[in-house]
């Protein structure tokens, strides 16, 4: 059953190379998304950052198993508005109609669905808005965001790399991200960043560019 998920996962996706086939497979095997993504230590208090919010799915998953504070981050417009409107009476839940990165600016995405990037020149393109991550941060008098999952589609090479640079990341307990294959480089970027989120954190569980976490090491 399994299996044949899988198959129709590669065979509903135009170009769908063998490489990620072979990296999703034990992801969708062992159900990651229903097991890996949401099995945190949370409670009611707890903060969660959403970094690429799309439908909100996610985030609806972990305030279903936690009630935590969510705090979703959508720089598209047609999809942020559909995530206001899914949560529009949760008072824990917030959306914000930009995107966290490593600074502020207005920049351009290309829309493709769930593969909606600033780095793939492909389908409509559309302006969005950026903000500093520790500009918003130090807005909102957080201690320590509990959990942030990031999933910005090539963004998150350079926020992770401010962050480390600034010394930040000692203030997220867990960090769930994505990388990207499709930015240059991208190995050699991934093996610099885990190797410096080494220094405060450990990996939890690690499914190359496809889904991996890492939790802050405790003193």
């Amino acid at each position: 059953m399994i299996l044949t998920i899988v198959r129709k996962i590669r065979n509903s996706i135009p170009g769908f190379e063998e490489k990620q086939f072979l990296r999703v497979k034990p992801w969708v095997l062992c159900q990651g998304d229903k097991t890996f993504r949401l099995d945190y230590n949370l409670d009611e208090n707890s903060i969660v950052l959403d970094l690429g919010g799309y439908e909100g799915q996610w985030a609806s998953d972990i305030f279903s198993k936690y009630q935590s504070h969510v705090y979703i981050f959508e720089p598209y417009t047609p999809f942020f508005e559909n995530i206001k409107n899914r949560f529009l009476k949760n008072e824990k839940i917030r959306v914000f109609n930009f995107g966290l990165a490593s600074k502020s600016s207005d920049s351009y995405l290309s829309f493709n669905g769930d593969n909606t990037s600033s780095y793939i020149n492909k389908g409509e393109s559309v302006p969005i808005k950026l903000v500093d991550f520790m500009e918003f941060y130090d807005s909102q008098n957080f201690k320590l965001i509990d959990l942030i999952k990031i999933n910005i589609e090539g963004a998150e090479y350079d926020l992770l790399e401010s962050l480390i640079i600034r010394g930040e990341l000692s203030k997220m307990k867990n960090i769930q991200v994505q990388f990207h294959d499709f930015v240059p480089n991208a190995e050699k970027r991934v093996a610099e960043i885990r190797s410096k989120l080494k220094l405060t954190h450990k990996p939890t569980y690690i499914f190359d560019f496809v889904w991996e976490n890492w939790e802050l090491i405790s003193d």
